[in-house]
């Protein structure tokens, strides 16, 4: 079983480099992330049909109060802001802070609905663990900085 998830794995990692398409890139990767998350739960069919809904909610969510926030802060002139209009963007990139921490603080409570406690707080280390092997790869595909003499 997990040489048949590795050998998938490397295949799809393999493809992601010769595709051209920036959509399809984004669903490859998606597609891995999804394997590697349920073999790594070891989600059962009840706890995947529960699970993914709910983890695709809230990424949702909380990607576009991310990119409100990068949003909002890319806008910014700094040198044309006055002193009011500085304070009530800060307002508003708290409120949407706030509503990040809601979103997960929501997300926290659905998951633990269907899922045991356990496998709630794994599903984080997984996830950072899926980050850290894409980021791996992408280092391996387009090679270390030379080192300077």
């Amino acid at each position: 079983m997990k040489k048949t998830f590795i050998i998938i794995v490397t295949i799809l990692l393999s493809s992601i480099g010769f595709s051209q398409n920036r959509d399809a890139h984004h669903e490859k990767i998606k597609t891995l992330k999804i394997a590697y998350i349920t073999e790594k739960l070891n989600l059962t069919q009840t706890e995947a049909q529960n699970f993914w809904p709910i983890f695709n909610t809230f990424n949702n969510d909380y990607n576009k109060l991310r990119n409100q926030v990068s949003n909002t802060r890319k806008n910014i002139d700094v040198d044309k802001l006055t002193e009011s209009e500085a304070k009530n963007l800060i307002k508003e990139i708290e409120l949407l802070y706030e509503k990040r921490y809601q979103a997960f603080q929501k997300y926290m409570k659905d998951l633990q609905k269907v899922l045991p406690a356990k496998k709630v707080i794994l599903l984080k280390k997984v996830e950072e663990d899926f980050k850290r092997k894409m980021f791996e790869e992408y280092k391996n595909r387009h090679g270390k900085p030379k080192e300077q003499h």
